[in-house]
């Protein structure tokens, strides 16, 4: 049986990070460039989300500072680095995004190749809508993707996100899925209507 997912916020805002009992969850720095610029670079990044233009480090850290880091100064929230609890390797991205061309906030995940398909996802996606609900009183999300990428979407699914419409992504199409929060005392965000 598996710990649930707690949010631990101390008094400085630098030390904020959600855990499970495989995961932890944190915001992303300057000093997370290496991990970005292999994930940005990855396979799977590059076929369903796109190529953004990462190439170096030095890259990696204005896309860290203008994205992220901008994001959690602007609205309390962006992409966050999940990494492995035990040894702190860092394996994937999971987090909430505020899009100019959406009328809600998104969730949106990436993982390193080699740990898709064992749980990261869906359990690093369940503390965060936890955290969205509880701690930033989001009442919903949306979530979208390429049509193409199953695995996304079984996940998407599985969070209980209801597909909605499709729509028009920068130069490609996706698939728009939304879902109520409500306040929860556990692990589980519940779901409205």
């Amino acid at each position: 049986m598996t710990n649930p997912p707690t949010a631990e916020q101390p008094q400085f805002a630098d030390h904020w990070q959600l855990t499970t009992e495989r995961l932890t969850i944190r915001q992303l720095t300057p000093a997370d460039a290496p991990f970005m610029l292999a994930l940005l670079n990855s396979p799977l990044w590059l076929r369903f989300i796109g190529d953004r233009n990462v190439r170096t480090l030095e890259d990696a850290v204005r896309y860290i500072e203008n994205g992220a880091m901008w994001s959690y100064e602007q609205y309390g929230f962006g992409s966050y680095r999940v990494s492995l609890r035990d040894t702190g390797e860092a394996i994937g991205t999971c987090g909430l995004h505020r899009r100019d061309t959406l009328p809600d906030v998104d969730l949106g995940f990436a993982f390193l190749p080699g740990y898709e398909g064992k749980g990261y996802g869906y359990e690093s996606a369940s503390v965060v809508l936890v955290h969205a609900a509880n701690d930033l009183k989001l009442t919903r999300l949306t979530a979208f993707c390429n049509p193409e990428n199953q695995a996304s979407i079984a996940l998407i699914q599985k969070l209980g996100f209801q597909f909605e419409k499709r729509i028009q992504y920068g130069e490609k199409e996706s698939l728009l899925y939304g879902k109520q929060l409500a306040l929860v005392s556990d692990s589980i965000p519940a779901v409205e209507g």
